[in-house]
């Protein structure tokens, strides 16, 4: 089944017009993989060729799960980028309060673990251990829980604020957490 590009208009003030325009012109490349591997994997699979040091089959199943991930990734972040500076609802708090001791050490966790990051810093519930916690991913498809479920999504690619803040990546990390749409955060809290 063949997806599509979500619409995203930019509505933040975390990072400029051409920063995101850019920004979203690459997550669309990533729906683009997404629709060319599916498509490859069921007309040309090449089943008996398949082996774990590499080929066709091998190169398209890595593919796969790095382009798919890039989507939701992409996604997720692009609907939790604010434009205004709001405080968390009582859910979010309390999600703060029970696995942090409180907003402002979560803060500094996430802080530090998006300045570590090459690729992804989320905010996850892992219901393995049923605790929320930072997660740092390095790649799409590399790093993340099995079991958990995105609260809060900082992609820290350089790409993703490069134009505006060059090497300054705490600067983009401070005006993200300064301007996340605590409404859209507490309504994936829900579930938790």
């Amino acid at each position: 089944m063949e997806i599509s590009a979500l619409n995203f208009p930019h509505t933040t003030s975390v990072v400029s017009r051409k920063q995101f325009d850019d920004h979203v012109t690459l997550y669309q490349g990533y729906v683009t993989m997404t629709n060319e591997t599916d498509k490859t994997l069921a007309t040309q699979p090449e089943y008996e060729t398949a082996s774990p040091t590499g080929g066709h089959f091998r190169g398209w199943k890595k593919t796969e799960t790095y382009a798919i991930d890039g989507v939701i990734l992409h996604e997720l972040y692009f609907q939790n980028l604010g434009s205004q500076t709001t405080a968390p609802g009582p859910k979010m708090q309390g999600i703060f309060g029970k696995y942090y001791g409180g907003f402002d050490k979560w803060k500094d966790d996430f802080t530090a673990t998006a300045k570590s990051a090459r690729g992804w810093v989320i905010l996850a519930y892992e219901q393995r251990t049923a605790t929320c916690r930072n997660v740092l991913m390095d790649l799409h498809d590399e790093g993340q829980i099995l079991s958990m479920y995105p609260l809060i999504i900082l992609d820290m690619y350089e790409h993703a604020y490069f134009l505006d803040y060059g090497t300054d990546k705490a600067t983009y990390i401070s005006r993200f957490l300064s301007n996340l749409p605590w409404d859209v955060i507490e309504k994936r809290a829900v579930l938790l």
